[in-house]
Parts: structure tokens; C-alpha cells; sequence
């Protein structure tokens, strides 16, 4: 039947074929919100309007309390409301291993943040950015080119073993010195700051070819602008769960943050600029200098090679201080 005919049927006859399609269609929709809600993992209760269940996270106990109980009570998968973002919480060895092995592709990304958009060159950090072109092109780089087991091998080889034997004669002098001015007291050292003078001069050579001593005024900065990079990026912002109120800054996080990655920028520019006019040697020092070699003025999604350089190599001396621990050992 086509249109027409239907069209000049009367309406007693069209009424209930118009009933039937109505019906099917409800029941239709209901099914598949059935089927939605089932695959949709429950919602913890007590979720305020606009800020979600950002009141639950605000007490005395830490974060991880408050999650571990919202577990025992909803299961090891249930979502937060933060603020206007719907977050997924897992807890238990399954849940995990079914986000990061079974459907890692799907949990490849990483969200954004004001942080990240702030301190990481708009996201151009390569463990901070997005999961896309850039990340790919900036992660095949670093593996193949500069990170490599030889190239690693070959550095980190040279620079450990140099700073390790520098820290030994520097104490062995130490003590010299003091038997030689006939001081009878004893040549004591701070073994926690000589660990980590040793941990991070190996890290800022290998990365940058950056040594910590002569301007002490100039290593105490750099300390600092490295300790609230740590302080900042892993700090809660309101514009974060709250977007609309981003222009406001309620809690000053992001002029903080603004300040914090301009003084970040000058040291970096200030390290690429020397190894630019250094790069007519031919000798590779350390990992800016092979991404220089690598990148070679290559515009990578949009970003310049500067950038690219200047991200990648401060979120290498970022990572080192996690994966060492060093952070907490020096500026604590």
C-alpha cells in the first residue's frame, strides 16, 4: 500500500494501524533503555546538582577511603558525577585488567585538564596528551629514536658512572682537606642529600646535559619551579569539575599555573638555545640533542619542533623523578 492509499483511508481505519506503530515504538525504546541501563554501571547515591558527588570527596578521610568504601558498597565498578564529568571508578584485579588488556583501546586516552593544558604546552607532553596523531608520532620517536636500549645503554652508562666517581672524590677531598687543616672532628655526610645530588645531576645531564653546581641561585629556581610543577599538576581545580566557572580562577590554580609554566619555558628555552649552537659538533650529549637531530625542524600536528623538543625533554626529567622517587628525597 502505498501513500496515497493511505492517505484516503478513513480515519477510523488509519486510528488503530496509528495505535499499533505507537505501541511498538515504546516498547521498542523501553527495551533498549532496558538494555543500556544494564550495561551502565551504577551510580553511587547522594549526588548534589552541578557538583555531583564532589561533596563525598571534601571530608577529613583522603580520596582513596572514601572510594574503597564507596566499593564495598556498590561493587568494583560504579561512576562518580564530578562536577559535570561522569567518571568510571574500578577496584580489583579483574576490573583493571579488563580496562587495561581486554578494552585498553578504549581507555587509551587521557582526559584533559587545565593542568596539562597549562604546563604541558597545550598538551604536547607526551604523558599528558591525548591519545591521537601526535602521541603517536611523538611516542615512535622517543622509542625508536631516542630511547632506545643502546642509545640509554651508552649514556646513562657514561653519566652513572661519572657522577658516581665525582661524589666519591668530592668526599674523599672533603675529608683530605680536613686532616690536612688538623680538624680532629669527623668528616660526616649527609648520605640522603649526597643520594640525591647523584640522582639528580644523572637525570638533568642525561636529559638536558644540565650539571647542579657553580650557580647555586640558578639550581634552587630550577628546584622549585620542578617542585610546583608536582604540586600543580596533581592539584583538585574547580574549573576542572566546573568549566563554567573557569574564567573566575576561584582557587588562583591557574594563575598559579600560568607563572609556573612561564619560569618551566625560560629553562627550557634557555637549554635548547645552547644546544642549538652547540649542534654543529656532531656529538650527541644527551636527549635534547637527539631529538634535535631527530625532529630536525619538523612541524609535528600543529606543533612546532621547539615545542615538541621542549615538551618531550621536560616530561623525561619529570618521569625520571617519579620513577626514581628522587622528588621526595630533595625537596622534602
Amino acid at each position: 500500500m502505498d501513500m496515497n492509499n493511505l492517505l484516503s483511508l478513513p480515519v477510523p481505519a488509519v486510528a488503530p494501524l496509528l495505535f499499533l506503530f505507537i505501541l511498538f515504538w515504546l516498547r521498542r525504546s523501553s527495551s533498549n533503555t532496558a538494555v543500556e541501563a544494564k550495561k551502565t554501571p551504577p551510580e553511587a547515591d547522594g549526588a548534589w546538582p552541578l557538583i555531583g558527588h564532589l561533596h563525598l570527596l571534601s571530608g577529613s578521610q583522603p580520596p582513596h577511603a572514601i572510594l574503597g568504601k564507596l566499593a564495598d558498597k556498590y561493587g568494583p565498578i560504579f561512576t562518580l558525577r564530578l562536577g559535570v564529568h561522569r567518571t568510571l571508578v574500578i577496584s580489583g584485579y579483574e576490573m583493571a585488567k579488563q580496562c587495561f588488556t581486554v578494552n585498553d583501546r578504549a581507555f587509551a586516552s587521557r582526559p584533559k585538564s587545565i593542568a596539562f593544558e597549562i604546563l604541558g604546552y597545550n598538551f604536547s607532553m607526551i604523558g599528558f596528551s591525548p591519545y591521537g596523531s601526535y602521541w603517536r608520532t611523538v611516542r615512535k620517536i622517543s622509542t625508536i629514536h631516542v630511547l632506545s636500549n643502546q642509545r640509554i645503554e651508552i649514556l646513562l652508562k657514561q653519566v652513572m658512572e661519572s657522577e658516581v666517581n665525582t661524589a666519591m672524590k668530592d668526599s674523599y677531598d672533603f675529608w683530605q682537606n680536613m686532616k690536612n687543616e688538623g680538624n680532629q672532628k669527623r668528616a660526616i655526610t649527609e648520605m640522603k642529600k649526597w643520594f640525591g645530588d647523584i640522582a639528580i645531576n644523572v637525570m638533568f645531564r642525561t636529559v638536558v646535559g644540565k650539571h647542579f653546581d657553580g650557580d647555586e641561585e640558578e639550581n634552587q629556581r630550577i628546584r622549585k619551579t620542578v617542585r610546583d610543577f608536582f604540586d600543580l599538576s596533581g592539584s583538585f581545580v574547580i574549573g576542572d569539575a566546573l568549566p563554567y566557572l573557569r574564567w573566575l580562577d576561584l582557587d588562583g590554580k591557574e594563575k598559579e599555573m600560568k607563572k609556573t609554566a612561564k619560569k618551566l619555558d625560560e629553562f627550557a628555552c634557555v637549554w635548547l638555545d645552547a644546544h642549538k649552537r652547540n649542534r654543529n659538533s656532531g656529538i650527541e650529549h644527551d636527549f635534547m640533542d637527539m631529538l634535535l637531530s631527530t625532529v630536525d625542524d619538523q612541524d609535528i600536528d600543529g606543533r612546532d619542533s621547539d615545542t615538541t623538543i621542549k615538551a618531550t625533554c621536560l616530561v623525561r626529567l619529570m618521569s625520571l623523578f617519579q620513577y626514581s622517587g628522587t622528588f621526595w628525597c630533595i625537596y622534602n
